[in-house]
C-alpha cells in the first residue's frame, strides 16, 4: 500500500474539522482530495465509483449521511441534493467535524441549495507543490517572508532537464513515482477526459469536444500571459469561419475553470504614487502545468528546445506552489501589470494587508533584471495605504537563497515551502 504523502492543506482541514461542521475540499481531478479526505474520515461513501450509493443518494439523501463522523462523501457534485441534507444535519448535530465532502466540479448555482454559510466551509485542493513532491527543502517559508524574515538557504540546484521533466510530470500524487512516459501518458488522457467528459458534467450543457480541445491548446500555447477571450475565440474555429463569438469562449471558459483545470491569476489592486494605467486582465495558468504540455503534446526535449515558453512554464510552476504555499499562510496571489512600462510576475497578500512580490527567472543572468522590476514596484506603490512589502524576492531554478545589497532576495525553488 503506497504511503500518505502529507499536503500543506492537512494542518488546514484538522483546524477546520475542529471549528465547523462540514468541510467541502474542492479540487482538480486527481489532486488527491479524496487520499487526503481519507487521512481524516471515520466513513465514508464513494459517489463516483458505487452506483448502489448514487441511487440511494438520489432515492434517499439523507441515508448517505449515516455513518460514524467525519463522513466523507466523495464527488458530492454527483447528487447535489445531499449539500442540504448535510446542511440540516449539521444544525442538527450541532457537534463540530460531522463531515468532508469531496469534489472535483463546482455544479451549477442552484436557487434550492441553501449556501450552508458557517455550517460548511470551502477548502481547495491543488496538484503538489515541490515541497510536497520532496523537491523542495522548505528552508525558505512563504509564510516567514511574509513575517519579514529574510530569505537564507545553502546551495539548492535542479538542472535545467530536470526542471523540464518536473514541469512535464506535474504535481499529480498518484504518478509521483511513475516512469516519466507513463505520467505523460496519464496528463494527456486527464487533458482528453475534459475534453469529452469533464466540462459536459459541470451542467449537463453539451460543448464540442474538438473544440474544448482546441480552446486547452491554446490556452497551453498562452500559458503564463494576459492573452485576450477573443484571441481564445479566433483559435476555436477552422480558417474558414474565423473562430466562434468571444461570449462562447467564455462560456467554454467558465466551465473549464468550474472543473478546476484552468485557475486565473488576477491583477493586484493597490494604491500607487504614480498614475500609471493598470492592465486588469487576469494572467492565464492551468492548475498545474503539466496540462499545458499534455495539451500540445509536448515532452521535456520539445521544451527545452524553447527556452522562453520553458520560462513561462516555470513561471507557472512557481505561481501554483506560491497558492499552496500562500493558502496555508492565509494568503492570496496576483499579478502587476502596467501599460508597457512595468510587469511583476506575483504579488502573495496575505488577507491581513501584508504583501510581498516576486519575480520568476529560470536563468541566473535574469536576477538583476527582476530585482530591478521589484524596487520598481516598490516605489510606485503607495506605502502609506498598502504598507511597505515584506519581502521583495527573485525566484530561481537553481542557486543560493540569500539577500542582495539591495534587499531583494533570491530565492532557489528548490528551497521555497510554505
Amino acid at each position: 500500500m503506497r504511503r500518505y504523502l502529507p499536503r500543506t492543506a492537512d494542518r488546514e482541514i484538522r483546524e477546520l474539522l475542529r471549528a465547523t461542521g462540514c468541510v467541502v475540499i474542492e479540487g482538480v481531478r486527481g489532486c488527491g482530495k479524496t487520499t487526503t479526505a481519507r487521512e481524516f474520515a471515520a466513513s465514508e461513501v464513494l459517489l463516483d465509483v458505487d452506483e448502489d450509493a448514487r441511487h440511494l443518494a438520489e432515492a434517499d439523501p439523507a441515508e448517505v449521511l449515516k455513518g460514524p463522523p467525519p463522513r466523507l462523501i466523495d464527488e458530492w457534485q454527483l447528487q447535489p441534493g445531499v449539500w442540504n441534507h448535510v446542511r440540516r444535519a449539521v444544525d442538527d448535530r450541532r457537534a463540530p467535524g460531522q463531515f468532508i465532502l469531496t469534489g472535483s466540479a463546482i455544479p451549477a448555482d442552484d436557487a434550492t441549495r441553501h449556501t450552508g454559510m458557517r455550517r460548511i466551509v470551502l477548502l481547495r485542493l491543488r496538484p503538489m507543490s515541490l515541497h510536497e513532491a520532496d523537491r523542495s527543502s522548505g528552508a525558505i517559508s512563504l509564510k516567514r517572508l511574509l513575517e519579514g524574515e529574510p530569505p537564507s538557504a545553502g546551495e539548492h540546484a535542479i538542472p535545467l532537464g530536470e526542471v523540464a521533466e518536473l514541469i512535464c510530470r506535474g504535481g499529480w500524487p498518484e504518478s509521483v513515482d511513475w516512469p516519466l512516459q507513463r505520467a505523460l501518458r496519464a496528463n494527456r488522457g486527464q487533458v482528453d477526459e475534459v475534453a469529452r467528459v469533464d466540462i459536459r458534467a459541470v451542467d449537463g450543457v453539451r460543448r464540442d469536444p474538438q473544440r474544448v480541445r482546441l480552446l486547452l491548446r491554446s490556452l497551453a500555447r498562452n500559458v503564463g500571459t494576459a492573452v485576450a477571450t477573443s484571441k481564445l475565440a479566433a483559435d476555436l474555429g477552422g480558417r474558414e469561419d474565423g473562430g466562434i463569438k468571444p461570449h462562447t469562449a467564455a462560456d467554454y471558459l467558465n466551465a473549464l475553470e468550474r472543473t478546476m483545470i484552468v485557475e486565473n491569476q488576477p491583477a493586484w489592486a493597490t494604491h500607487l504614487r504614480s498614475r500609471a494605467v493598470l492592465r486588469k486582465r487576469p494572467i492565464r495558468h492551468f492548475v498545474d502545468p503539466s496540462l499545458a504540455v499534455a495539451a500540445l503534446g509536448a515532452n521535456p526535449d520539445r521544451l527545452l528546445r524553447d527556452f522562453k515558453f520553458l520560462g513561462l512554464l516555470f513561471e507557472s510552476m512557481v505561481v501554483r506552489d506560491l497558492r499552496v504555499y500562500g493558502q496555508a499562510a492565509d494568503a492570496e496571489v496576483f499579478h502587476y501589470r502596467e501599460d508597457g512600462r512595468l510587469e511583476v510576475d506575483a504579488v502573495v497578500q496575505a488577507h491581513d494587508g501584508r504583501w510581498a512580490a516576486f519575480e520568476v527567472k529560470l536563468g541566473p543572468k535574469r536576477v538583476e533584471e527582476g530585482a530591478r522590476n521589484l524596487l520598481r514596484l516598490a516605489e510606485r506603490v503607495d506605502q502609506r495605504v498598502a504598507g511597505p512589502p515584506m519581502a521583495l524576492g527573485v525566484i530561481v531554478a537553481s542557486g543560493y537563497g540569500y539577500t542582495r545589497p539591495d534587499g531583494v532576495g533570491v530565492i532557489p525553488i528548490g528551497a521555497l515551502g510554505p
